[in-house]
This record gives C-alpha cells, structure tokens and sequence, in this order.
C-alpha cells in the first residue's frame, strides 16, 4: 500500500470514530414503568364490563367462548361456569395465537369472548392481552362469585 492510500485510510477510520456517538446518546428512551393501577385503567378502557346477566344473554346467542383465567387451584376448589375454557393468566397468549404450538381450539378471534377471574382485575388484563392480539369481541364478566350470587349454571372444576 502507498503512503498516500496508508493515509486516506487512516484519514477515513479517524473520521468514521469521529462520528460515533457517545455511550447513550442515541439510545431509544424507554418508557416509564406502569403501576398496575395505570394496567388496569388501561384494560378496563379497551374492555368493557358486563353484568352476569349480558354474560348469559351473549352465551344464548352462541359463538361465544366463555373464559376462567384463574388458577387450577382455585378452579378446583371453586368450580367454575358451565362450558368455560380454563386458561391460567399466564399461558393466555400462548393457548390464544393460532400459530402457538400451545394453540387451544376454542380460541378464535371471530368469538364473542367473555372473561371472568376472581374479581375481575385479572380478567380485564387479560381481555386487554386478547384485544392486542386482534380479538374484538371481548367483555369483562368480573368474578366468579358475581356469576354464582346471580344464579349462573356452575360445573366442577379440574
């Protein structure tokens, strides 16, 4: 190599150091932490509430998937409503997407789908988790006991 091209090169690799940017500077900023409050007012915005007794006028009409995102243990110690699908909270996404080997039947975005837990907090977040993943149809039935207390058909948990 010449001296002149030993120079350009070093010329072009001081410019190109020149250029980077130091650590941090061109970084995507992140977002700040959400509480789950700012979690759940944000499910609670995209999915709607309904009472026990929409829930059952919806379930007449069919086409609907009924949905117990509680755990095994309290489905078993509880029941849980005639004809539901139970899916812990944390396999949702991956019994929802289609393209999961994890895939469960009776998940299928054209469903009205109706959720319930507890209470109703895990079932709004995980109706929000539904809705990003392209289910439309989605509603908030609340907690399990509201659907006793309003006389709602109840099966033995597994």
């Amino acid at each position: 190599m010449t001296r002149i091209c030993q120079l350009a090169f070093t010329a072009a690799i001081i410019s190109m150091t020149a250029l980077v940017a130091p650590p941090g500077l061109c970084e995507t900023p992140t977002a700040a932490p959400l509480s789950v409050k700012q979690m759940l007012d944000a499910a609670n915005a995209v999915v709607p509430r309904i009472t026990p007794a929409q829930a059952k006028e919806m379930i007449s009409k069919g086409n609907t998937l009924v949905l117990d995102v509680r755990d095994a243990p309290e489905v078993a110690q509880s029941g849980k409503v005639a004809g539901a699908v139970n899916v812990s909270r944390g396999m949702l996404e991956f019994v929802a997407d289609p393209d999961s080997p994890f895939h469960d039947k009776n998940f299928a975005r054209n469903k009205t789908v109706i959720i319930y837990c507890g209470s109703g907090a895990r079932a709004a977040l995980a109706g929000k988790t539904l809705k990003d993943m392209g289910y439309a149809n989605v509603y908030n039935d609340g907690g399990f006991k509201d659907w006793v207390n309003s006389g709602g058909a109840v099966e033995p948990g597994r």
